[in-house]
């Protein structure tokens, strides 16, 4: 039996070695399309999240007015732009603890 998963073990080591070979760079060309797709990715997520906003202000428009109707008063709840990243400053080296002097013999002898 340990035979058998030795060799199970080693089979899939050996096959996995082609997963661990590293990949060629890619090209110029294939680099500038990466980069290309990569800027449409973004103007699409800029699009798609600007639509986004405009259907939930219709939806709560929507919501207001019904509760409206029926002569509740719903104040929608103010939402504060997100804060900008605060870089947290690096702390000062902390000074070594000044080494403690031993006591002199003369101090000793006081005693």
């Amino acid at each position: 039996m340990k035979k058998s998963k030795f060799a199970l073990f080693l089979a899939l080591t050996v096959a996995m070695a082609g997963a661990w070979a590293k990949l060629p760079a890619p090209s110029e060309e294939a680099q500038a399309m990466a980069a290309e797709a990569k800027v449409k990715a973004a103007e699409t997520a800029k699009a798609e999240g600007e639509q986004l906003g405009k259907a939930q202000d219709r939806v709560a428009q929507k919501y207001i007015g019904e509760q409206k109707a029926k002569g509740v008063i719903v104040k929608p709840t103010p939402i504060a732009p997100p804060a900008p990243a605060v870089v947290a400053p690096v702390p000062a080296a902390v000074p070594a603890p000044a080494p403690v002097a031993a006591p002199t013999p003369a101090a000793a002898a006081k005693k």
